[in-house]
């Protein structure tokens, strides 16, 4: 499985390396106030990917964070749980 990831891995890096090496040409961004960024395709293309990725990651983070937070409560309340379960089992059985 390793080696089927690696091979994944390189397939890919060869495919997005040849679609910058093909896609190479200028481009001009224009924003208001008639200021203008010239760059290539590539970096463009990169730049909002990774953009969008940050976005992303960003609107996922506050699930994650109210999901941690519940596990945490939950395992509180397994803890608290187990401990009185505890309390009741030796409170039940005394020696005679």
């Amino acid at each position: 499985m390793r080696y089927f990831n690696w091979l994944w891995r390189f397939i890919t890096f060869i495919v997005l390396l040849g679609f910058a090496v093909k896609n190479n040409q200028p481009v001009t961004l224009r924003y208001f106030f008639d200021t203008e960024w010239h760059t290539s395709l590539v970096m463009v293309v990169l730049l909002f990917f990774a953009v969008g990725v940050a976005v992303g990651v960003l609107a996922m983070m506050f699930n994650l964070l109210q999901q941690r937070r519940e596990i945490a409560n939950l395992k509180r309340d397994i803890r608290t749980k187990n401990h009185l379960a505890d309390i009741e089992g030796t409170q039940s059985v005394q020696p005679t």
